[in-house]
């Protein structure tokens, strides 16, 4: 008789790791201590399942990951709102640990052939992490300057500008530190540049495609288009058939994308300006002429990491 599947979901949090296996039903749990994620992970590798997948809860779940990945298990790291639109869809209106790590498993279950994954990358981590705090501190310099327009107190616009400036020296030792996580990776170093020479791709973007966009020259352009959040999915249903609306993606990565489109647009791309002007020529409302430049502004990203040198 041949031996079942098993698919192992784990719920993460700060402090524990709750587990469910699937379709036999059994149980497991863990603190996070690096003592008791070890023996967590002697006990799956005894297991030996098909696969193992954890939910992703801000990092608390990438340390379980990597000792996982380092024990040969095939691992997959899953977005919430997919499990929960999941748990939903199973009628599962309820929301605890153990009910999470059921629907995780029988998720994972239902469409391993569908996943990718996960591959543990130190070096694109890094810049990612370097790149998040980056958007950080840009995000709260940008509001502390919209309040000096309204604040008068000497005091407190004193206090104002001395963060501005502490921000300010802080995001150029992030970007410095970059620039020398680039230049000790030749390979991320090489697709930076190769981005970097695509009219609207500049520092920023490129380094934002690189960290958060792994995905990228590896998948469909449609898929691409979904993964920033610029395709629009279809809504048809019997007689009815409404225009597409673009839903999901990655919000922080669409910002970019914009700002970017617009810089290729002002710079008159030949390729990205035509294309713009002859929507807005035929009437397409300024916000749907940008949706669909940044489209094909990603298109054209995906067709490069395919095929260029720089990303084999």
């Amino acid at each position: 008789m041949l031996d079942e599947k098993q698919y192992v979901g784990i719920d993460a949090s700060k402090l524990r790791f709750d587990g469910y296996i699937h379709p036999c039903g059994k149980r497991v749990s863990s603190g996070s201590s690096a003592k008791e994620v070890e023996a967590l992970v002697r006990r799956l590798v005894d297991l030996n399942p098909t696969a193992v997948a954890l939910e992703a809860s801000g990092g608390y779940e990438r340390k379980l990951a990597d000792c996982l990945h380092a024990a040969g298990l095939e691992v997959y790291i899953l977005p919430p709102a997919r499990m929960r639109g999941y748990a939903r869809a199973m009628g599962q209106v309820a929301k605890t640990d153990a009910i999470d790590a059921v629907m995780i498993a029988q998720y994972l279950a239902a469409t391993h052939h569908r996943l990718v994954p996960y591959a543990p990358d130190p070096a694109r981590a890094r810049l990612s992490a370097l790149a998040a705090h980056r958007r950080r501190l840009v995000a709260e310099k940008s509001g502390l300057a919209s309040q000096l327009d309204t604040i008068d107190e000497p005091i407190v616009r004193n206090m104002i500008l001395a963060r501005q400036k502490a921000l300010a020296q802080d995001v150029a030792v992030l970007d410095k530190a970059i620039k020398t996580l680039l230049a000790a990776t030749p390979d991320l170093s090489q697709r930076y540049k190769r981005l970097c020479q695509v009219a609207g791709v500049g520092p920023v973007f490129a380094t934002a495609l690189l960290a958060d966009l792994p995905e990228l020259g590896h998948v469909s352009p449609k898929v691409a288009a979904a993964l920033l959040g610029v395709a629009p999915h279809a809504r048809q249903s019997g007689a009815s058939s409404r225009p597409g609306r673009c839903s999901g993606g990655r919000k922080h990565l669409r910002d970019i994308a914009y700002m970017g489109a617009l810089s290729a647009i002002k710079v008159k791309d030949p390729v990205l300006e035509p294309f713009y002007k002859r929507l807005r020529a035929k009437g397409k409302p300024f916000k749907l002429a940008m949706v669909a430049t940044m489209r094909k502004l990603i298109t054209i990203l995906n067709a490069i990491a395919r095929s260029d040198p720089a990303f084999q």
